[in-house]
């Protein structure tokens, strides 16, 4: 089974904010294999469907961003999964707004639902699709920028963004890991 995670935080008051950008894109794939993310169980909603031959699993963890690798650890454990077969879908503040970064290893780099997850994988070992939001200007404290919805200027941008980590994600699913980051990392 093909596993993909977006992180984010549950509840209407982090819907469109930059921390969200990992529960956009699995709400946009579950409207494009029309899989309803209905299954609450591992902490969090889960999804499954079958995607080009395949039974693909689409998880949100409803932890809270700096508890996100317990879900998945839980996810992993119950459906006797690996991680070879996952992939990671969450917003960076090194990457610019509106471009993605595919890698496939590499530490937190300060994003605490990525420090869960290495804490409770073991590894930095996996498969990942960096969300470009950009830095705050300084003086903005990170915690509130990331907790900030996109400005109007932004959101031409975000919606391409999450289409391109929607396709490099459907991509990933037939394609080898590197040969996705090949075509999706520009």
């Amino acid at each position: 089974m093909k596993w993909i995670v977006g992180l984010g935080n549950p509840g209407p008051a982090y819907e469109q904010t930059r921390h969200n950008v990992g529960f956009m894109v699995i709400d946009e794939l579950a409207k494009r294999w029309d899989i309803k993310l209905t299954q609450s169980k591992c902490k969090a909603l889960i999804g499954e469907g079958r995607i080009q031959g395949q039974k693909v699993a689409l998880i949100k963890p409803m932890t809270y961003m700096n508890l996100s690798g317990e879900s998945v650890r839980a996810f992993m454990d119950y459906y006797k999964t690996e991680l070879k077969d996952g992939l990671v879908v969450y917003d960076d503040l090194d990457t610019e707004m509106g471009k993605l970064r595919l890698r496939y290893q590499g530490s937190a780099g300060g994003h605490n639902g990525i420090k869960s997850l290495i804490q409770h994988l073991g590894t930095q070992s996996f498969h990942r699709i960096r969300m470009g939001i950009s830095r705050p200007e300084p003086g903005m404290v990170i915690s509130d920028y990331v907790l900030s919805k996109f400005a109007k200027a932004e959101r031409d941008k975000l919606e391409t963004m999450i289409g391109a980590a929607c396709d490099a994600a459907e991509y990933s699913l037939q394609a080898p890991f590197q040969e996705t980051m090949a075509k999706f990392n520009g």
